[in-house]
Formats: C-alpha cells, sequence, structure tokens
C-alpha cells in the first residue's frame, strides 16, 4: 500500500486498521447475564435437592451439591427455587424485550443457518474456529445462546406446570400433564447444565472472552485493506 493511499484513508478505516476498542456488551446485558448467572445456579441446585425427593430416574443428586436445608425438609430448597424461578423469569423478560427492542438479537444471533453452524462447529472440533473479533458471533454461538433463551423459556413454564397443575392445567396438558411437566423440566434444566458447562470450557479455552462480560469493552481486530 502507497503512502498517499494511506493518507487518503478515511479516519473510521484508519482506526479500525490499526485495531481499536469497542463496546461489544452493553451495560443491560452485563447486568443481565451475571444476574442469570446467580439465578440458574440457586435454581438448579436447589431443583436437584427437590428432585431429590421424589426421583424421576434411579439416580439422585450428591446432597453436598444441592442447596436447602435438609433439617427442614423441602422447604429451604422450596423456597431457594422459588426465588430464584422469579429472578429469572424477570430477568429473563428484561433481556429479551431489550435484546429485542434494540435490535441486539437480529445482529447478533440471526441469521442461524445449518450450513453455518457444521462449518463452525468442524472448526471448532478442529481447533481452526477463529475468536479474533469477539464482536461477531459464530454460527455455534449464535444456536447456543437461541437455544437457551428458548430452554430459559421452557423452564420456567414446565416449573409453573408442576407448582400449579390444576391453575394452568391447560398448559400442564401441552407437557403430558403433571408427569410430562416434571420431565419437561428435567430435560430443560439438563440442557441449561449442558449450556453452561460448554459455555465454561470455551470461556476457559479462550479466556480473553471474559473480561468483555465485565468492562464490556474488547479490542476490534485489524485490517489491512489494500489500494
Amino acid at each position: 500500500m502507497s503512502s498517499q493511499t494511506a493518507e487518503a484513508k478515511p479516519a473510521h478505516l484508519a482506526e479500525v486498521s490499526s485495531g481499536s476498542e469497542v463496546v461489544i456488551h452493553p451495560r443491560w446485558v452485563r447486568i443481565t447475564h451475571w444476574i442469570n448467572v446467580i439465578a440458574m445456579f440457586v435454581m438448579i441446585t436447589s431443583g436437584w435437592r427437590i428432585y431429590n425427593a421424589s426421583p424421576l430416574f434411579d439416580f439422585t443428586f450428591p446432597p453436598e451439591i444441592t442447596i436447602g436445608d435438609a433439617l427442614d425438609g423441602l422447604t429451604g430448597a422450596l423456597l431457594w427455587h422459588f426465588a430464584a424461578m422469579w429472578l429469572l423469569a424477570v430477568n429473563g423478560v428484561i433481556y429479551v424485550a431489550l435484546g429485542i427492542l434494540s435490535g441486539r438479537f437480529r445482529r447478533k444471533l440471526l441469521p442461524i443457518r445449518p450450513a453455518d453452524v457444521i462449518r463452525d462447529l468442524r472448526a471448532a472440533l478442529t481447533g481452526k474456529l477463529s475468536h479474533d473479533d469477539l464482536s461477531v458471533y459464530n454460527a455455534v454461538q449464535r444456536l447456543l445462546y437461541t437455544g437457551v433463551i428458548g430452554a430459559g423459556v421452557v423452564i420456567v413454564l414446565s416449573g409453573v406446570s408442576i407448582w400449579k397443575p390444576v391453575q394452568f392445567q391447560e398448559l400442564a396438558a401441552l407437557m403430558g400433564g403433571y408427569e410430562g411437566a416434571r420431565l419437561v423440566h428435567f430435560f430443560a434444566m439438563a440442557l441449561l447444565v449442558l449450556f453452561v458447562l460448554v459455555h465454561v470450557i470455551m470461556v476457559a479455552l479462550v479466556p480473553r472472552t471474559f473480561l468483555p462480560m465485565l468492562t464490556g469493552h474488547a479490542t476490534k481486530p485489524s485490517h489491512e485493506h489494500g489500494g
């Protein structure tokens, strides 16, 4: 590239070329994210204590990783669980509403094409997936983030069906009745736990993705523009 071309380059291209700090997670995203972390942790671990009282399958969760006062039966676990459920529900509504109204979901999560997901998943499994630009989600991230929003909705609706099966009998019926709602609730929980595990592993593999969720900022990669 000649010096003449470099001098004629617009200011915004010069900034991108040299690398610049950009906001990739606005304040409302960071706040709702960390509230979700707390709500999901409490809801899942207290839910495990509730599950242990009436298991669906031939296993129970170790009491050491559950929340709830064992000396007080299920009362403590239920109180924790419902408190976390309402926190997750209210926080989730705020997150989804702001995500739609701000256009963030459209920009960040769409489109999701099967071919793109397969391509990026193959690249991720072979260690060839680029993480240079943290402001852009790859196809796998788009699918996972969209899926976890859906799982969150399902876990709240199925939880309400279990809690009030008579008052919400139509909703419970859609899930196959009370026992069906319990199964839906369990598998939605399993999907959330799987998402958390994958999310934590990805942060461990690409640790520079963690700081922007605290500060909101990341460095946009440099791009060379040929003249």
